[in-house]
């Protein structure tokens, strides 16, 4: 057996309804990103209505990933350092944390500043709070200056090291997830 043969591990995919949660999470980030952008270099409202219902849409999707995480095992984890299988936990921690807390500082920033949010037109949510700029703006700068940073900073973290498993480890690491 050669060197990279006996550092590979058996390979232990997440469930499918795991990986399915994965990636239209990370797709559903991607769009609503991406609308923000298009609203942001364009100004038309059509792209800001979107962001705010995709963003809806990633604060469910992300809850009920949770409650399916609570009730699907997960796979042993990897072969690692204990070090690296801390950190590899607290970012997937954060990242949870973060995309939940996302669009919630969103939603509150909207009802705050006195605007309902219409959900692909399917229902409204309802502006349920005394309007309050003060508040909005607070709620304002937490959603663009402080978690959307650390969501950048955590999909980085999580994007290098899934790719340092790939190439540099070849321990096929992300064969796990796909």
């Amino acid at each position: 057996m050669n060197q990279v043969q006996s550092r590979v591990a058996p390979l232990n995919k997440w469930p499918m309804i795991s990986r399915v949660f994965h990636w239209i999470s990370a797709l559903l980030l991607l769009v609503t990103w991406a609308l923000m952008f298009l609203y942001d270099n364009t100004d038309d409202s059509l792209y800001i209505g979107l962001h705010k219902a995709f963003g809806i849409s990633l604060l469910f999707w992300m809850l009920a990933r949770v409650i399916s995480r609570l009730f699907v095992k997960a796979p042993p984890s990897a072969p690692m350092p204990k070090w690296q299988d801390i950190i590899a936990k607290l970012t997937h921690f954060a990242l949870y944390a973060l995309l939940i807390a996302m669009p919630i500082a969103g939603l509150l920033m909207s009802v705050y500043g006195g605007r309902a949010v219409d959900v692909f037109g399917l229902f409204e949510i309802q502006v349920f709070v005394t309007p309050d700029r003060g508040l909005a703006r607070t709620f304002n700068d937490w959603h663009t200056d402080i978690i959307w940073p650390l969501i950048l900073a955590f999909t980085a973290a999580h994007i290098l090291a899934a790719l340092y498993h790939q190439f540099i480890k070849k321990d096929k690491l992300m064969k796990r997830i796909w």
